[in-house]
């Protein structure tokens, strides 16, 4: 899984340094839509960087592909480090809600692809960027697909000059010692029709190393308009800290056991397996030195077309 490889990737690395959000247009060879990326990305030396992303194309004609993509940088540095020019390629894993070929009025299709970008930035004194993309997707399985999106970024570990940091700073404590977090959201089904109902979950997550944390966590996804699901989780998390470690971002991925399983959604659509995998990316404010706050966004990627998302907020405690 590609979440494997940014945690590979991450964990030789410290603090994230750049987070940015962008859209804009995106044109296949059936229609033109929108795209939209959310960016997370960190120095490997002044002409070096890697990057996570999750990426979503928006809704093509029986496509509905979102996913993610781990890409390593070659940048220049230009006009006294406010100007940054780089191209990036990397691995690129998709989900795609599409049109059935047999039987059922959709799937849910998993799929391997390439992103290939160029990138253009502008850094400010102020640690804020602007930010310009075209993305190239070249999908096994599916459309291809160029984007050009434009965007903001924020240098969460700032260089001391201007312009993007060299490479990270090192911790020597690990980001997470223990916490428990309760939380409470909605669950999205990947169909056409996105049924969503109400979800909650409890989760104890504990730090491993000083980037990686372990989750263990009890999820539930229930009511009459989606099918209801129970299990419980286990994940692997790379995990960062900034601003006197009150804000931290991580991402993470595991297994998924499902215990309980009532499909009420048209045609019984039942599973054909317990096990699933859950794809996730966090963030938590620290409150306080015992209190936090907790968002989260799950992919759950399953083997029977109905993978969902789960996206809650909560409040956990640390001990």
């Amino acid at each position: 899984m590609i979440v494997c490889t940014a945690l590979a990737i991450a964990a030789d690395a410290a603090h994230a340094q750049e987070f940015s959000l962008l859209a804009g247009p995106l044109k296949s060879s059936s229609q033109n839509t929108y795209s939209w990326e959310a960016n997370y990305r960190e120095g490997l030396g002044r002409y070096a960087a890697w990057s996570f992303s999750w990426l979503n194309e928006g809704h093509i004609p029986d496509h509905h592909r979102d996913g993610q993509a781990v890409q390593i940088w070659g940048r220049l540095p230009l006009w006294n480090d406010r100007l940054e020019l780089s191209a990036g390629a990397g691995p690129y894993r998709y989900f795609d809600t599409s049109q059935a070929q047999a039987g059922g009025d959709y799937a849910n299709t998993h799929g391997w692809g390439g992103m290939f970008t160029l990138r253009a930035a502008y850094y400010f004194d102020n640690r804020w960027i602007a930010e310009m993309k075209l993305n190239r997707v070249q999908a096994f399985g599916g459309p291809d697909t160029t984007a050009l999106l434009f965007g903001i970024g924020y240098q969460l570990d700032a260089s001391e000059g201007r312009g993007s940091r060299a490479r990270p700073v090192p911790r020597t404590t690990n980001v997470t010692n223990n916490e428990v977090t309760v939380m409470l959201g909605t669950t999205i089904l990947n169909s056409p029709d996105s049924e969503t109902n109400l979800a909650e979950s409890i989760e104890y997550r504990r730090g491993l190393w000083h980037y990686v944390d372990f989750t263990a966590s009890y999820l539930h996804e229930g009511g009459h308009v989606q099918s209801r699901r129970d299990g419980v989780a286990a994940q692997l998390w790379a995990t960062r800290a900034f601003f006197d470690d009150k804000l931290t971002l991580g991402v993470g991925a595991g297994p998924y056991l499902s215990i309980t399983q009532n499909d009420d959604l048209p045609q019984n659509r039942t599973g054909d397996g317990r096990f699933s995998g859950l794809v996730s990316v966090s963030a938590s404010y620290r409150l306080t030195n015992r209190w936090l706050a907790r968002v989260t966004w799950n992919r759950m990627v399953t083997r029977y077309d109905r993978d969902a998302d789960i996206i809650e907020a909560g409040f956990g405690v640390r001990f």
